[in-house]
């Protein structure tokens, strides 16, 4: 029996060059594949079955005990199997030879376009290939849709549990900011500005912190850019809803943390370095703006500094207001005071 020689040969042929797999491993699978096919069609019973395939000609013959059992038109049958797992073996050669080629990208931004929705996970087209955005790594008030562009980080790349690469991205991964940034700022490029760290909370704020590895060069502008362009363009690429505080990055603690909770203004700071505790005080008018909407401006400078914070509030004091004093001629002798004429 003979499995479309000329076919078979050719494309086994072709897969091991061009694909670069190995020829004995195709034609390991197309026998264990078509023992798969005889036993499903023709054996009745659990028996010790082998199979040889020529590499040369694409015979295949099937053997009990040594004995050639092969039944009459059971070819066609083998033709097929061999065909789809030869088809199968390109399709796998692809995926590996297309992950290798994005394994060098692991850790920076590639530019995406969703293609479809598998359950909540995006299936991102990003060039040679297609990545998966999994729930986890999409933002939680970003409104996805198909045919949506995004620039998002390439995160990973790992094998599901059929052992084919998967590509995976992220939108919410703090090394997003931190690449985007890379690419706005030269300094941050060329070393001169250092980012300390970065947290978030995807799609509502991100703090970061900077400094400079040269002395004359201000970190915070430079990142925030003139009129704010810089920042601003950082912002528009991730949806343009997500608030961005860059922050002087300072390794006296109190000072960090006082810059840390800004925008609102600091009275004073404790630190208990033992317990990694912070008692921060403020104005009670300051207090919306240190603990901010939902707790997340102190939630993202706890993270930023590695400090639980406690907010204390005080009173504003109030200028003392000076008594109202009415005028009269001992108090004000320059003021002269008509005296009402007697009516006639």
């Amino acid at each position: 029996m003979t499995i479309i020689k000329s076919e078979f040969s050719l494309a086994l042929n072709q897969v091991a060059t061009e694909r670069g797999i190995s020829v004995d491993d195709v034609v390991s699978s197309i026998e264990q594949a078509i023992i798969a096919a005889y036993k499903k069609e023709y054996s009745k019973e659990e028996e010790e079955i082998k199979v040889d395939v020529n590499k040369n000609t694409g015979e295949a013959r099937i053997f009990k005990d040594n004995k050639d059992i092969t039944p009459p038109g059971f070819g066609r049958i083998a033709a097929q199997t061999a065909k789809q797992v030869i088809l199968q073996k390109i399709r796998e050669a692809e995926k590996k030879t297309v992950a290798s080629h994005y394994l060098s990208q692991v850790g920076t931004v590639v530019k995406g376009r969703i293609i479809r929705y598998d359950g909540y996970s995006a299936s991102v087209d990003i060039g040679k290939a297609e990545a998966i955005l999994p729930k986890e790594e999409q933002m939680n008030n970003y409104k996805y849709q198909v045919n949506d562009n995004l620039i998002v980080y390439l995160k990973e790349i790992s094998n599901d549990k059929f052992e084919n690469p998967r590509i995976i991205v992220s939108h919410s991964h703090p090394k997003l900011i931190e690449e985007l940034f890379k690419r706005e700022v030269p300094e941050i490029a060329n070393g001169t500005i250092e980012i300390k760290k970065i947290v978030r909370e995807p799609g509502e704020r991100a703090k970061i912190a900077v400094t400079s590895t040269q002395s004359g060069v201000d970190p915070v502008g430079a990142c925030v850019g003139q009129k704010g362009v810089r920042v601003q363009t950082v912002i528009d690429e991730l949806g343009g809803m997500e608030k961005i505080d860059i922050i002087q990055w300072n390794k006296d603690e109190k000072l960090f943390l006082m810059a840390a909770l800004s925008p609102a203004k600091i009275t004073s700071v404790e630190i208990d370095k033992t317990g990694k505790r912070a008692k921060v005080t403020v104005e009670e008018k300051e207090a919306p703006l240190a603990i901010g909407k939902g707790g997340i401006n102190v939630n993202l400078a706890s993270r930023l500094t590695e400090f639980e914070i406690d907010i204390v509030q005080t009173k504003s004091e109030e200028p003392e207001k000076t008594p109202e004093v009415v005028p009269t001629p001992e108090n004000t002798p320059d003021i002269k005071v008509a005296k009402e004429k007697p009516k006639a």
